[in-house]
């Protein structure tokens, strides 16, 4: 008989949760949550069991994205007041905030945490330095439509954009121009890097992409879905991934090779935004329209974080 999957519930969003992300597991072995809502309050929380942790308070509209940097000691977040803004993640004070002229829809650290990427309506990347927040950033402009993401993979020397003009962009960090464009049949929704660092995955419309990053991006693995994807996320052994769909309420497990669907769970009563692994694959995080974060167990049979099993009495 089949585990039933019980998912745990995040609450404290009072609007919609458009992004996560977990950080990597640090030398403790623990690792971070991070969220980012339209109520304009991104949380941080404990990664393995949800546990709420602080809230970075600032921001005076929606917070579209949120990223932690590699030791999770930073975090950056972008947002509807045309500001991107970087905390400290202990004190949860506020360490930074670069003026935009127009809405931040996504932001990321390099690997040092020592830079910032940014992209949004104004259709353009800065990059900022956090040494030297004052000095003008660096730019770069191709993008016909609303930038929706932004990854940085800095041990290439590359920065990836994607958004509404359906493509996704690769950037040389030491020329900051165009390198590749990648040519998608509908707009990118979301563009992350897989929680091994190994691939970088993107949604367009019912498709769901997978480009293994040391190799060439004409071997980029493109699956059709029955549904509109809103977000995908790869799971660290590379068999399945997570998909999310604004036009329902399931989360769906899928079969990495073929695309088919393995297992359908409900438990939010919205649109699922965002979808991610944690890095040791053991859980994996919605986001929903419904205002919360649930956590499920990749494998319901074993013991994990909050999921305790019963014992029987003799």
């Amino acid at each position: 008989m089949s585990n039933r999957v019980i998912p745990l519930t995040c609450s404290g969003h009072t609007r919609p949760v458009v992004d996560l992300q977990f950080s990597p597991i640090n030398p403790g072995g623990k690792y971070f949550l991070i969220s980012a809502c339209k109520d304009g309050n991104p949380m941080l929380r404990d990664g393995m069991t949800g546990d709420w942790i602080g809230t970075f308070q600032g921001h005076k509209g929606a917070v579209w994205s949120a990223r932690l940097s590699n030791d999770a000691a930073r975090a950056v977040t972008g947002s509807a007041d045309f500001s991107a803004k970087v905390w400290d993640t202990v004190t949860g004070q506020e360490l930074h905030s670069f003026s935009h002229n127009h809405i931040v829809r996504s932001a990321d650290f390099n690997k040092d945490g020592s830079r910032i990427l940014t992209g949004g309506k104004e259709k353009k990347l800065r990059i900022f330095d956090l040494y030297r927040p004052d000095a003008p950033p660096l730019e770069a402009t191709d993008h016909e439509d609303t930038i929706k993401a932004v990854v940085w993979d800095e041990d290439r020397h590359l920065v990836m954009s994607a958004g509404d003009d359906s493509t996704v962009r690769l950037w040389d960090l030491r020329t900051m121009r165009s390198t590749c464009v990648i040519t998608c049949s509908d707009p990118v929704s979301t563009l992350t890097k897989s929680p091994d660092g190994q691939y970088i995955t993107w949604a367009a419309g019912k498709k769901a992409n997978f480009w293994k990053i040391d190799g060439p991006v004409e071997a980029t693995k493109s699956l059709t879905l029955e549904q509109n994807t809103s977000s995908v996320s790869l799971h660290p052994d590379h068999k399945k991934f997570v998909a999310g769909s604004a036009d329902d309420l399931w989360v769906r497990i899928c079969d990495f090779d073929t695309g088919k669907v393995s297992d359908v769970y409900k438990g939010h009563h919205g649109p699922i935004h965002t979808v991610s692994y944690s890095p040791d694959g053991e859980i994996y995080a919605t986001g929903s329209e419904d205002g919360t974060i649930r956590l499920w167990q990749t494998n319901p049979s074993k013991c994990y974080g909050l999921w305790q099993k019963s014992v029987p009495i003799n």
